[in-house]
């Protein structure tokens, strides 16, 4: 009779130990999708955002070649201001064209390729970010 009550308690340990692994999968599904509903959340929010965005690019590039065409003396500054206003428009136009998506996977292949440059451009940023947080802070 020992034997069959140590079965007993051996499969109850087994059933309770099944159903605890059956609560963390649910609760991990759960968790998993949520996250995803969060990221997709804020993938549309961002792509609302995206005309706004390229908007005020345009804005941007158009003040700077306005200011450029005023600037005094030297044709290589007023040169290099309308190349810039140039790239921000060209970068406005990436922004209406393009939804986060997309860009990420542009952004994935790029750091594929250049996976050295990019560990640097992220530190950089990263660095950049920390610094203007603390000025901000301690201000």
């Amino acid at each position: 009779m020992a034997n069959s009550s140590s079965t007993s308690f051996t499969d109850k340990i087994a059933d309770e130990s099944s159903a605890l692994g059956d609560r963390i999968s649910d609760g991990a599904a759960q968790l998993k999708a949520k996250a995803s509903e969060l990221g997709r959340r804020a993938a549309e929010k961002i792509d609302e955002n995206m005309t706004s965005a390229a908007d005020g690019l345009d804005k941007a590039a158009s003040s700077l070649h306005g200011t450029a065409e005023h600037l005094p003396g030297v044709d290589a500054v007023s040169g290099f201001a309308h190349s810039t206003a140039d790239r921000l428009s060209a970068t406005a136009g990436y922004v209406r064209e393009h939804d986060v998506d997309s860009m990420m996977t542009g952004v994935r292949a790029i750091v594929r390729k250049n996976p050295g440059q990019s560990l640097i451009i992220a530190g950089v940023v990263g660095f950049l970010i920390g610094r203007s947080f603390k000025r901000g802070s301690a201000a």
